[in-house]
């Protein structure tokens, strides 16, 4: 029975699953390890009992061959002499042989292997990405190990590897952090020791300037190890360092300051001069300037800026829209990549181009032509994108150097985010938070056809969510009559 159901998990397998996949920038394809790591372990446990089964009749015929040997058991001086029981013991032996080979060939060793070829398992890049990033929100949002672990706590060992790709990365203070948060949870079940912790707490310190905390941790090294002379060196020259008065900085205190603009609006630090000018534009309903099909049912409209002028309409997607995008979306989804198609740590998410061959597609097309006034002639194909481990897209413009550039972004919100994920646009200081089928609307270009630099926006770090959006890039191709061009320099 656990034979036939291993080769039904195999094939099934070889259909659904596909290789070469990244997981940390896209939190649904996290997600989807919860599935697959229980295909992985059913399958073990059936290929454990189908292996078990075998090795049974293993020993059922070994036990036979024993017995048929043991009743016919020449004796090898006897065999040597008489030629027709050397013709036995040969025939006899060749028989045994091919019972073992067919038998052992019955194993599903290489069927389970090539089944484990086909899993789609995380990569140490896959790893080592999402440890890269928990670092980044951490230096974003200016978390210590223990806010950024409340929910869910880390092993010794899992701290300790975080710890090292921060150190891998030159973040010594983070690392250390994650080096302290690793040596208070050893137990006697960790793998990660604690010399080679004091060792990387030491060498943290000491590359981030803080000379009195590495050589505490130094002379802690060294009273565990005191043969090590490689150690007492180091812890030597801590020292002598030390008295020549070099700086000396908190290695414990993370600094708070926002670092510019746009990391104190994905922060919340939004001006109060800012606030009190939202609160003074407007809601209404519209009707895309009259147009027909929205007469009887207007759409709520909400100015979040003036200029440039934002607007934010509500309730344009529905939640069955919502989850069509994502389903279709699924097995398409690759990593986003930036200007010049590279990939860069500046935009974590995956993302795909639908083509609108369906009807959901050509509605919400239509749906935004008719809100925006704008032809979809020249459009691009919707974008959808869900974001990863701390899915960021860091400020840019979307306006495209050629002649026919995006005039126009429409961003639709496909979820809402618990923290973080906002859309900042740090020239005007406007932080816009996600809200599940509402979408924001601005002009990239001018009337004059020249970038506006205030449109320059980002994506905020998800810190807890799963944040989906489309995009919908108008380009300025069949607009001359509907946002006509303006000579003025100003406009």
């Amino acid at each position: 029975m656990a034979i036939k159901e291993l080769t039904v998990i195999v094939v099934f397998s070889w259909i659904v699953c596909t290789t070469g996949h990244e997981f940390f920038s896209s939190t649904d394809k996290v997600a989807q390890l919860f599935e697959e790591e229980k295909d992985l372990l059913e399958s073990f446990s059936l290929y454990i009992d189908a292996e078990e089964e075998n090795v049974l009749i293993m020993k059922s015929i070994l036990l036979a061959l024993q017995l048929l040997t043991y009743f016919d058991n020449e004796n090898p001086e006897k065999t040597m002499r008489d030629p027709v029981a050397a013709y036995k013991l040969v025939r006899r032996v060749r028989s045994e042989w091919l019972t073992i080979v067919e038998i052992t060939q019955q194993s599903h060793y290489e069927k389970y292997q090539e089944l484990l070829a086909f899993a789609d398992i995380p990569e140490l890049e896959d790893v080592d990405g999402a440890a890269s990033e928990l670092i980044r929100l951490q230096e974003f949002y200016k978390l210590y190990p223990h806010n950024i672990t409340k929910e869910t706590s880390l092993d010794a060992d899992q701290a300790y590897n975080v710890g090292l790709v921060a150190y891998d990365e030159d973040k010594f203070q983070h690392a250390f952090l994650w080096f302290l948060y690793s040596l208070n949870r050893l137990t006697e079940y960790s793998t990660t020791t604690e010399k080679e912790l004091l060792n990387y707490l030491s060498s943290s310190a000491y590359h981030f300037g803080s000379l009195s905390v590495a050589i505490y941790f130094k002379q802690r090294l060294l009273n565990l190890d005191p043969t090590n002379d490689k150690v007492r060196v180091e812890l030597s020259l801590y020292k002598l360092l030390r008295l020549q008065g070099t700086s000396n900085p908190d290695i414990f205190t993370l600094n708070t300051k926002s670092k510019n603009l746009y990391e104190a609006l994905c922060r919340g630090e939004v001006d109060e001069r800012t606030s009190k000018r939202q609160r003074a534009l407007s809601c209404r309903y519209s009707t895309g300037g009259g147009n027909p099909r929205l007469m009887y049912a207007p759409v709520k409209e909400e100015v979040e800026w003036d200029e440039p002028r934002i607007i934010r309409y509500h309730d344009i997607i529905s939640d069955r829209e919502i989850e069509f995008l994502k389903n279709i979306s699924r097995p398409q989804l690759s990593r986003s990549m930036i200007r010049h198609l590279r990939v860069s740590n500046l935009r974590t998410s995956q993302s795909v181009f639908l083509e609108e061959d369906n009807t959901v597609l050509a509605r919400i097309s239509q749906n935004i032509a008719d809100i925006t006034g704008l032809s979809m002639e020249s459009s691009e194909s919707l974008h959808v994108q869900n974001y990863g481990i701390g899915g960021r897209f860091e400020p840019h413009y979307d306006a495209l150097e050629d002649e026919n550039g995006r005039i126009a972004t429409f961003l639709i919100y496909m979820s809402d985010v618990e923290i973080g994920g906002a859309t900042v646009f740090p020239k005007v200081g406007v932080a816009l938070k996600p809200k599940k089928g509402s979408a924001v609307f601005w002009y990239n270009l001018q009337n004059n056809g020249r970038v506006d630099f205030d449109t320059q926006h980002a994506g905020c770090p998800v810190l807890v969510g799963n944040k989906w959006v489309a995009n919908k890039w108008i380009h300025e191709f069949g607009q001359e009559f509907r946002r006509p061009c303006s000579l003025s320099d100003w406009e």
